[in-house]
């Protein structure tokens, strides 16, 4: 964040500047929510949830150092006193990075890989600086809330801002882009995710296209050329277009291929220029997202040869997301379980299967639970992956909590029996089976949306 003081802040968004002289004291950090994640020198944000209000924790922020507290009431304390914390933070952010013009935003939407693919642009960016530095979206933070928070780690030593962004309604892509408008736009794909929520994949093109249609004309779309819907999205736009896909691209996607660990290796092509690239990563699905980053840092300026080096080198930086580990046993554990749905889940039970592929002596298991926010699809959703699940001959299926029950009859009905799909109705149920059954060797894969926290029963198996 740009140094800025409570009296500057205060003009800013709008707001009341208490308890400093002469608007003292200076923020010299970035903004933070977690009072025990303080910023030396940052700005904490009181924020009021159902739970925990963050004018409680205003003391505990000031002990470990914070200069000053944008709060919707006087605490006592130097700050900023506002109406609505996080309205003050978009618009704190939104000024700030008016400040900056030398960073070049990136903003990325899709209905699934935002993460992971975000992960890898930001590293290969990192790799590709010639001044700066690179600042990214930590983890899934791509709300209203984690938006302005990422833009105000941004400072004058900045090169590249890359922005996750979510969406769950039409207009929030609008609304967070008039926080940071970007340079470069990337549209992953149109899914299912959410579609509870927008009523149909056409309602969420429209939500993510709104991403195009806020950049100048000096910008630069970024889109999938294998999704139609993404596709179209080059009509909505006044920028430069370009496309990454396994057909006609800018950036074409070639011979994919998975390790024995699962990972893939592929070819890029760009122009006359080619490029093989091996990943660390797991999964077939990352090989479009290594594609959609290229194409964004070939826009950008860096050379394909820098970037297939940086993608070489790339790991997994955010927690849930693939993320392997193993047990001194020899057991696998593959935790995917941030989030969930069709699409992603898909992608997850192919990754598995082809390390068990790799592994003729390995059993996979499937740890599976609910997938949010599908609507009127949900049950139709979960079968179609229980049958998957059998037709890519994971070895075992354990479905967890009763709202994913589909997805074991789905299982039992494509032909699954023996016990090869078993269903638990809750964790802890899950846990104490994977305690009777899991042997050396096998593969364990856990996926589901992240309220049903198989991300923590990961973790009690890895300490099994």
């Amino acid at each position: 964040m740009i140094p800025m003081t409570c009296r500057q802040i205060a003009d800013v968004v709008g707001g009341r500047a208490v308890h400093g002289e002469e608007g003292a004291p200076t923020v010299t950090a970035a903004a933070f929510v977690d009072s025990r994640l303080t910023q030396r020198g940052g700005l904490f944000v009181a924020l009021t949830g159902t739970r925990v209000d963050g004018h409680d924790y205003v003391e505990a922020a000031f002990d470990a150092g914070a200069a000053a507290v944008l709060s919707a009431r006087d605490t006592g304390r130097p700050g900023v006193v506002v109406e609505d914390p996080v309205v003050a933070l978009g618009r704190l952010a939104h000024h700030c990075l008016e400040q900056l013009p030398d960073v070049r935003v990136v903003a990325l939407t899709g209905s699934q890989g935002k993460t992971s693919c975000k992960d890898l642009l930001a590293q290969v960016l990192a790799a590709g600086t010639t001044w700066g530095s690179t600042v990214a979206t930590f983890g899934s933070f791509n709300n209203e809330l984690g938006l302005p928070l990422t833009v105000l780690r941004a400072d004058t030593s900045t090169q590249f801002l890359v922005l996750e962004m979510g969406a769950r309604h039409v207009g929030d892509l609008r609304a967070s882009c008039e926080v940071a408008t970007p340079d470069v736009s990337l549209v992953l794909n149109v899914g299912k995710a959410h579609i509870g929520e927008f009523g149909s994949q056409e309602r969420i093109a429209q939500a993510k296209g709104e991403l195009v249609e806020a950049l100048s004309e000096d910008g630069i779309a970024v889109l999938n050329a294998d999704d139609p819907l993404v596709r179209a999205m080059a009509s909505r736009t006044r920028a430069q277009v370009r496309t990454f896909g396994t057909g006609d691209a800018d950036v074409r996607l070639g011979d994919v291929r998975v390790d024995e660990l699962g990972r893939p290796s592929f070819t890029l092509r760009a122009g006359r220029e080619q490029a093989d690239v091996s990943l660390r990563l797991v999964g077939e699905h990352h090989a479009s997202n290594a594609a959609a980053a290229t194409a964004v840092a070939l826009a950008l300026g860096l050379r394909l040869d820098q970037v297939a080096a940086a993608l070489g080198n790339a790991t997994a930086t955010s927690r849930g997301r693939m993320e392997v580990r193993e047990r001194t046993d020899g057991v696998t554990v593959i935790d995917d379980a941030y989030n969930a749905n069709p699409d992603s889940m898909r992608a997850a039970l192919k990754a598995l299967a082809a390390v068990g592929s790799g592994r003729p002596a390995a059993r996979t298991v499937a740890v599976l639970g609910e997938m949010r926010e599908l609507g009127d699809t949900a049950q139709a959703e979960h079968d179609a992956v229980g049958r998957l699940a059998v037709r890519l001959d994971i070895d075992q299926l354990v479905v967890v909590g009763e709202p994913a029950r589909p997805v074991h009859l789905g299982a039992c009905l494509e032909g699954s029996w023996g016990g090869e799909s078993v269903f638990v109705p809750s964790a802890d149920a899950a846990l104490d089976w994977l305690r009777d059954h899991l042997a050396p060797g096998d593969v364990v894969l856990f996926k589901a949306s992240n309220v049903v926290q198989l991300s923590r029963l990961a973790e009690q198996v890895m300490a099994l």
